[in-house]
């Protein structure tokens, strides 16, 4: 056999024992007559002794190997003199009696280390070097725990897992569609799902009443630390619930998950805000509450002073950042440069310090009496030692969002945006539609077959705008892990929902036409919800991209240098395929 036993399994109580190992050289030590290898593989790090006075050839062996030769050891378990506390295999060491060289291996281009001294670019391309660091290969052990234990709590609660197709028909609605030609039915073309949403809906028509699917899903867009033109959704549904159902039974799956996978027990019922108050309050239907800072708004307290930036303002908000009175001008700067750049787009800052007798000093004193100051450090409950940060704009939402950048940056500059402290909560009540500049028209801002609340459903006639969905978000730190809603079972509202969003029968028919004809036959009233795999491991290892925790990852330019992907194709093979490719300038 290869080997009797794994680079992270021995320990003191295996001392005499004849053993086999195998794996990578991770270094070697050469000092006076002893070579010393560490010998890794997936499950850790076993040291090995070569002894000169007592097998020199063997010992010469040892001295020409290098990083990443695959070896073979056989030899005798002996207890280290110099014990390694870092390493659980630390107490013990092979004397080794046997060498085998399996594969030697040239210099890897960076060290397969923790700390390695590899950039992006290099790891990305060498992925399966870098797939060998503790760091790395931790994130995908994760993965694995975390895909296990979603399996078994929903096999619990009686899910059935489905796999849905991946070549299926494109729905331009949303994110734009990955397509693919098919050599068969020339000039036509597949799409790659954005998520497998029409697909598990009519499982649900099919008596398939809790459905659920480890699925690829993607999505042609623009990229983030968040985002990977391919994502993986733990995606579910359910027949013959309402939104509470839901909630309840993804709530109950979060603390399993934290549980089990986390180590961390949560026992008090997550929060619920509506997607308004997050916008108001935190200026994001992501809110990250881990601190407090919420939004004030001061356009009764700071308007009609002769200051024309806030009386010309259609909304003015602020922040409370506790104890950070001491900022300096420095730091003042510095922040306000921050909110000014392009990404943001805040035109300017305005600041105020609670000193410590309760009086208050602002970037703007020359045109606010100190009673004035004064309302306006009571609207936040500020006391002596706060600084109170205030931005304004012409667009009320646009400006929340840019308040939001600063909350965020302020928390992350006071510290208070801790990895290992988690804050779960649902936003609920998020509106119906959205209106596009670029289409000209309102859009889902779901999906079209998200459910309208029914007490709104009158609204979708005479006012669309104000209709809310019934959807929901789980949000944990900040972060959108994932999100769904209750569908339309019912033909004629679905009909009416095509119309809304500019629709025509036909082109309804053309895209959706096997959705509606199947509730012709009986849909049951159904909803669900999809979490991101990725996100929540991500989340759990503490990272601040989904990269590190997918095993073949593409870069910010959605390309796989490893593979060097996409390429382009063999005259042949678009010959096959019918196709000419004609790139616009």
């Amino acid at each position: 056999m290869f080997r009797t036993h794994t680079c992270g399994e021995l320990r003191i109580s295996d001392v005499n024992k004849q053993v086999t190992l195998a794996g990578w050289v991770q270094r070697t030590r050469k000092m006076g007559g002893m070579t010393f290898v560490d010998l890794r593989d997936r499950y850790g790090i076993t040291q090995l002794v070569f002894n000169e006075d007592t097998n020199a050839e063997l010992c010469e062996s040892a001295n020409r190997l290098g990083r990443e030769f695959v070896v073979q050891v056989q030899g005798t378990v002996n207890e280290r003199f110099n014990k390694n506390g870092n390493l659980p295999t630390g107490d013990i060491e092979i004397i080794a009696s046997q060498l085998n060289v399996l594969n030697a291996a040239l210099t890897p281009p960076f060290t397969i280390e923790d700390n390695t001294d590899g950039g992006d670019d290099i790891r990305m391309k060498y992925r399966y070097l870098d797939l060998r660091r503790n760091a790395v290969r931790k994130n995908m052990e994760l993965r694995h725990k975390l895909t296990i234990e979603v399996r078994r709590y929903l096999d619990q609660q009686g899910f059935i897992e489905v796999e849905t197709p991946v070549l299926v028909g494109s729905t331009p609605e949303g994110a734009r569609d990955f397509v693919v030609p098919s050599r068969m039915n020339p000039g036509q073309f597949y799409a790659l799902p954005q998520s497998p949403q029409t697909l598990k809906q009519l499982l649900m028509v099919s008596g398939f009443d809790r459905y659920f699917q480890i699925a690829k899903c993607f999505r042609d867009e623009d990229l983030r630390a968040d985002r990977q033109p391919e994502f993986t959704q733990i995606d579910c549904e359910m027949s013959f619930v309402e939104q509470d159902d839901i909630i309840n039974l993804f709530e109950g799956m979060t603390k399993y998950l934290f549980k089990n996978v986390r180590g961390i027990e949560l026992t008090e019922p997550f929060m619920r805000m509506s997607w308004a108050d997050a916008m108001k309050y935190y200026g994001s239907d992501k809110p990250d509450l881990r601190f407090d800072m919420k939004f004030v708004e001061l356009m009764d307290v700071l308007k009609g002073y002769g200051f024309s930036v806030f009386d010309d303002a259609a909304y003015i908000g602020g922040i409370c950042a506790k104890g950070a009175a001491d900022y300096t001008r420095k730091q003042l700067d510095a922040l306000t440069d921050y909110v000014k750049r392009p990404q943001i787009g805040a035109k300017g800052m305005v600041y105020a310090r609670v000193e410590a007798d309760g009086t208050v000093k602002s970037s703007v004193d020359k045109f606010y009496t100190q009673e004035v100051l004064q309302q306006m450090k009571h609207a936040f409950d500020a006391a002596p030692g706060d600084l109170i940060l205030i931005l304004s704009g012409d667009d009320v939402m646009k400006t929340r969002k840019q308040l939001c950048e600063l909350r965020l940056e302020m928390g992350n500059r006071l510290g208070l945006r801790d990895k290992n402290n988690f804050v779960c909560l649902w936003v609920v009540d998020f509106p119906m539609f959205e209106w596009s500049e670029t289409e000209g028209r309102l859009m889902a801002m779901h999906h079209p077959f998200t459910h309208p609340k029914d007490e709104d459903i009158a609204l979708l006639d005479s006012d669309p705008a104000a209709v809310r969905a019934d959807a929901y978000d789980m949000v944990i730190n900040g972060v959108e892990v994932g999100g769904g809603s209750i569908r339309i079972h019912d033909p004629q509202l679905q009909a009416r929902m095509f119309e809304i969003l500019g629709f025509t029968p036909e082109k309804a028919q053309q895209q959706f036409g096997f959705l509606m004809n199947a509730f012709k036959y009986g849909a049951p009233p159904h909803g669900g919800l999809a979490y991101g795999l990725d996100r929540w491991v991500s989340l759990f290892a503490g990272l601040d991209s989904i990269r590190d925790c997918i095993a073949f990852p593409k870069n910010n330019s959605g390309r796989d240098v490893m593979l060097d992907a996409p390429s382009e194709l063999d005259d042949s093979q678009l010959d096959e395929l019918n196709l000419r490719v004609e790139v616009k300038e």
